[in-house]
């Protein structure tokens, strides 16, 4: 099963990338908990409606926002995902040149929680994991 959350992971990706929020949202479980690291101190987005939300929030904001997949683990009922995003902010041309790392829960081939954060090791305290467990290095 969890190495069916890695190619659902990269499609969700994918489907960020093409912006085809119907692909978005049908990875999505009903009662998805979105933590992008945008908005988590205002407490994410809730549901289906939540990642609609995320979704045009993150485009307004971030109109030509892409990433790039470098790796996407298998850690059982969860992801962990290192990518590379490229974007320039709207209204400005201040470049957002950065990598983030995206830990992910999927129940029933869905999404149920989301979070991207700056590092691996916040990536891997989100989901009550350290780098031991994963039998990977934190990176520098």
């Amino acid at each position: 099963m969890s190495q069916e959350n890695m190619k659902l992971a990269r499609r969700a990706f994918d489907a960020f990338n093409r912006r085809d929020l119907d692909a978005m949202l049908a990875l999505s479980h009903e009662d998805v908990l979105v933590e992008s690291r945008l908005v988590v101190m205002e407490g994410g987005y809730h549901g289906r409606e939540g990642v609609r939300r995320w979704w045009v929030h993150t485009f307004d904001v971030l109109p030509d926002y892409k990433i790039e997949v470098e790796e996407v683990r298998d850690l059982g009922e969860f992801t962990l995902a290192r990518i590379h995003a490229h974007a320039h902010g709207a209204g400005s041309a201040a470049p957002l040149d950065e990598t983030i790392w995206h830990a992910a829960q999927w129940r029933d081939g869905r999404y149920v929680w989301w979070r991207n954060v700056m590092t691996e090791d916040e990536a891997l305290d989100a989901i009550g994991l350290r780098e031991s467990d994963t039998g990977h290095e934190a990176s520098p």
